[in-house]
């Protein structure tokens, strides 16, 4: 079996991949995304992967794997606003882009080192379904932290929330076998 690191970073090479490209085309015009809209566009990547997960039908032919992907790089957007703050502009050419994005990709690596090791990789034995409704709750403690003015009592931050919904949604990935190798 390939490690959970090689995996990880498979997937994780899939998703910066995606995200450069897209880059490409459209530059950085998410840099004007406020933090809610940005939780929004991950509720909604997550509210479908919950309908796929439940419902026998689809009429839309794209599957569980893209909206991870999805949830991972907004996820990564997010973390970079939070960092930056939001642009009244696109301000990052691709180039330096992808070095905040590897930024926050290395941040999220490193916790989830850290979490795995204590965990025991306990997600290895969690549905996929279990990881897109832990996904769903990171999202709503996300949305009450933000309706609180990003003020919290004795709970993590935001950002530690989005670092979260990262690692998870790589987890169901690995589930999905969504990577090379």
């Amino acid at each position: 079996m390939t490690s959970t690191a090689e995996q990880y970073q498979s997937v994780m090479k899939n998703c910066k991949a995606l995200f450069a490209k897209k880059t490409e085309d459209y530059g950085s015009a998410w840099r004007i995304l406020r933090l809610p809209s940005l939780t929004d566009q991950i509720f909604i990547k997550a509210q479908r992967i919950r309908g796929l997960q439940t419902h026998t039908t689809q009429k839309i032919e794209e599957g569980e794997v893209p909206e991870f992907i999805g949830i991972i790089n907004y996820s990564i957007m997010a973390l970079i606003q939070i960092e930056m703050g939001i642009s009244s502009s696109p301000d990052l050419d691709p180039e330096q882009a992808m070095k905040y994005y590897e930024k926050h990709e290395a941040i999220v690596y490193e916790l989830m080192v850290a979490k795995n090791h204590d965990y025991g990789e306990a997600w290895r034995d969690m549905r996929v379904s279990s990881l897109t409704d832990l996904i769903l709750q990171k999202l709503m403690r996300v949305k009450q932290i933000e309706a609180n003015d990003g003020k919290t009592l004795v709970s993590e931050g935001i950002d530690a929330n989005y670092q979260d919904i990262v690692n998870y949604a790589v987890f169901a990935l690995i589930h999905l076998k969504a990577f090379e190798g």
